[in-house]
């Protein structure tokens, strides 16, 4: 059973904060930019620092995952050359 989440009128800071995990997965990952939480964030400048603590910190965990380049075909030829000449 999914959780019912607070209006977004009148939600608190602690209800945000509650439900914070929900509002990331729901979107697309940016909760600073979605339309729902405009007005809450600008009221609440905390609550919208955490956010973006939230983001950067996501933001740099996936770069951290992603290559920062892609080998040549020439490097992977030589690795598939080498792994054949271990087989046989």
């Amino acid at each position: 059973m999914t959780p019912k989440l607070p209006d977004f009128d009148t939600m608190t800071p602690a209800d945000f904060e509650r439900h914070l995990p929900e509002f990331f997965a729901s979107g697309d990952g940016r909760v600073s930019t979605d339309p729902r939480f405009q007005t809450f964030l600008k009221n609440n400048p905390l609550c919208a620092a955490l956010v973006r603590d939230l983001e950067t910190i996501a933001e740099t965990a996936k770069s951290l995952l992603e290559p920062a380049y892609e080998p040549s075909d020439t490097v992977w030829s030589e690795i598939e050359k080498k792994l054949k000449k271990k087989k046989n």
